[in-house]
């Protein structure tokens, strides 16, 4: 069960190697488990921040454009965090840095529910990007760790368990309301779930540290080709992905027509196909190759963007959003497992370099799409980021580090 080429890579307090080489399956299992609960932890502290952005908003007397300036701030901290997270990683261990950063994530995801300035919620939200950045890298760090003691691909069913707690945070978030608790109430109440969570399994997290050689080195380095590319793709999926988070409600409104509740059918039918796709995605990639599996997700990703766009009907758009969501799936856990196993750079970093450029589409996905909705038609930005995902097939049978 161990890639012992892979645990070469590093070194631990104790015996790394025996202690892994000699574990029972049951161990393995229980790490993986307790890896997974951390994407969970994650997931649900995104989404129940997400759930309460409108009482926030009211709280605060916010306008549309004030808020969208204020949430800004979210992504500006992960970007800051960006060139630091992966060194810490690196340095000090991504069992230690998760364990940290998923602590500042949670009271960071707290304090937000105590703000009642505008200037306390975009530094609240700021923080709350930073830890969020530590915490992700980590994390999947974490995840390749744990893929490596397997001899199949897991990293799919990671994020599957981040999906899965977008939607328990959704239902809880509505659960509070119902109960007719504050932000800062609900908040308090995940904390503490969260912080369970992390009681329960940081003992489990692989505990090992990268060897970095220590060369000295130019001021200037040529970046690594491979992570580059591994990036581009991971941009124009998590672009796709971005403009299906913030546009598709308001394409069902506008374009289809979709009345009353049934406006959220299509957000919906992504998001259940995204995370179905994530816990099956594993077995796809172990059965048929990665590569095989990237560039039919990227061509589903095109089809069903030009299907809304050509189809702008309740039954035929909801499908389309389906293929959108089993598309998305699988292209950035992929793309994370390998970039994790570079051999010659260390996983954290790695990670960080995929990630910043994957998250650049993330961020200006959703702008792009308002601007040319608005010099021509929502429709036509639509499909305008459907050509995103022919580009992703396209690329990924170019490079050599995407392995059937």
């Amino acid at each position: 069960m161990i890639d012992l080429n892979f645990l070469g890579r590093f070194k631990a307090k104790g015996k790394y190697k025996k202690t892994y080489k000699d574990a029972k399956i049951s161990y393995l299992n229980r790490i993986r488990w307790a890896v997974s609960l951390f994407y969970f932890g994650l997931g649900l502290c995104f989404a129940s921040w997400a759930s309460r952005i409108p009482d926030i908003k009211t709280a605060l007397h916010l306008s549309e454009g004030d808020l969208g300036s204020i949430l800004f701030a979210l992504p500006l901290g992960q970007l800051a965090a960006m060139p630091f997270s992966g060194k810490l990683v690196t340095r000090f261990g991504s069992h230690r840095t998760l364990i940290i950063g998923l602590l500042g994530y949670v009271f960071s995801l707290i304090n937000l529910g105590l703000a009642v300035q505008t200037w306390q919620l975009s530094l609240g939200l700021f923080v709350f990007g930073i830890f969020g950045n530590f915490s992700n890298i980590s994390v999947n760090t974490q995840g390749v760790y744990t893929e490596g003691l397997f001899k199949r691909t897991i990293m799919s069913s990671f994020h599957g368990m981040w999906s899965l707690a977008g939607f328990t945070g959704a239902l809880v978030g509505l659960a509070m309301l119902a109960l007719e608790l504050t932000p800062y109430q609900h908040f308090l109440i995940v904390a503490a779930i969260v912080l369970l969570l992390v009681a329960l399994n940081f003992k489990f997290l692989i505990k090992a540290k990268e060897i970095v050689k220590t060369e000295k080195k130019k001021l200037f380095t040529k970046p690594d080709t491979t992570l580059i590319w591994l990036g581009v793709i991971g941009f124009c999926c998590m672009a796709s992905e971005g403009v299906m988070f913030d546009w598709s409600g308001v394409y069902f409104k506008d374009v289809v027509k979709a009345p009353g509740p049934l406006v959220i059918l299509g957000y919906t039918s992504f998001m259940i196909m995204m995370a179905s796709g994530r816990f099956f995605g594993d077995g796809l990639s172990h059965k048929f190759g990665r590569k095989k599996v990237m560039q039919i997700s990227g061509c589903m990703i095109s089809v069903g963007l030009f299907t809304a766009v050509f189809f702008p009907f309740i039954i035929p758009s909801t499908i389309a959003f389906m293929f959108v969501g089993l598309g998305v799936s699988t292209i950035i856990p992929t793309l994370y497992s390998i970039a994790g196993k570079h051999p010659t750079i260390p996983t954290g970093e790695a990670l960080t370099a995929v990630s910043s450029v994957s998250f650049l589409g993330f961020l200006m996905g959703p702008p792009i799409i308002g601007y040319i909705a608005e010099a021509f038609s929502l429709r036509f930005s639509f499909a305008f980021i459907g050509i995103f995902g022919f580009f992703i097939a396209l690329m990924v049978s170019r490079i050599k580090a995407i392995q059937d």
